[in-house]
């Protein structure tokens, strides 16, 4: 009888646990919970940064168990981030599938994780404005204030289901796509060898959403004139023929200049403040 019973023992099946390096549904969960406090943490220099890494930190604690290796995947996205956060999930679990990736192969050039990120908040931030802010918001305001200018209370519990409810799917949904997409999408990358391809295409549209951001959001304007009467050119005419978006573009050079020589956030905001100041009171700068 002892024989027999050790020989079934033998031949049961071991239980499988998953490697602490691979990905599970309740890490993408936690991912997907964390997600909600994407603009908690929301600031002028790297706007969405700390809300990124505060949900990425339980996927790096699990994949990295060497410090040095955890506070090279926290530093890494630390960087500057900025997108529609109700579709925030779809590039955290990308990250995540990177992450995951970059843990296990050694190969794997991690600057893809932060150049992949840069590349896809662009074109994820224009998707999700135009459909939540422009459109679903619209949908869920049109419907509770109808009911609200009648007293209905159902107006504004109205307005926050219609709102939530796809958003809370959608942020869902987004979570697990995301993660599919990375995993299977790199490991085809990482076997035909054409992840530095990716890499540098990413970095390229990256600078490039960057170029777009600092054309578009600095604005300034120099209302200064030469000459009189109807000869008199305009000096922002002179700048706009030489090249358009010249002055943006100075003074993000500037800047980025002042950073890398460790300015101080603080330091350089007040620095705009009073320079802006200034320039408008001197006549220098002005409004378009």
């Amino acid at each position: 009888m002892t024989t027999m019973k050790t020989s079934e023992h033998e031949h049961q099946t071991p239980v499988e646990n998953k490697p602490s390096n691979e990905l599970s549904k309740k890490d993408l969960n936690r991912l997907f919970w964390r997600s909600f406090q994407m603009e908690f943490s929301w600031n002028y220099e790297r706007q969405q940064n700390i809300g990124y890494v505060y949900a990425m930190i339980p996927i790096l604690k699990k994949l990295y168990k060497k410090k040095e290796d955890l506070s090279k995947a926290l530093k890494r996205h630390l960087e500057f981030f900025n997108t529609t956060p109700y579709i925030v999930t779809m590039m955290l679990s990308v990250s995540a599938a990177m992450e995951e990736q970059n843990a296990k192969n050694q190969k794997f050039e991690s600057d893809s994780i932060n150049n992949v990120k840069a590349s896809l908040m662009g074109p994820l931030a224009g998707i999700g404005d135009s459909f939540f802010w422009g459109t679903l918001r619209l949908i869920a305001t049109g419907i509770g204030t109808s009911l609200a200018l009648h007293g209905n209370i159902l107006g504004p519990i109205l307005f926050l289901l219609v709102f939530n409810i796809p958003h809370i799917v959608i942020r869902y949904i987004l979570t697990g796509f995301g993660y599919k997409l990375g995993t299977g999408f790199l490991q085809r990358l990482q076997q035909s060898g054409a992840m530095g391809n990716l890499t540098f295409g990413a970095a390229i549209l990256g600078l490039m959403v960057i170029g777009g951001m600092s054309a578009t959001m600095i604005n300034m304007h120099v209302p200064l004139k030469i000459g009189s009467g109807h000869s008199a050119s305009s000096v922002q005419g002179i700048l706009n023929n030489i090249m358009p978006g010249l002055l943006p573009l100075c003074a993000f050079g500037i800047i980025y200049w002042l950073l890398g020589k460790g300015a101080k956030a603080t330091s350089i905001l007040i620095g705009i403040a009073v320079v802006s100041i200034l320039g408008t009171w001197i006549g220098i700068f002005g409004v378009k």
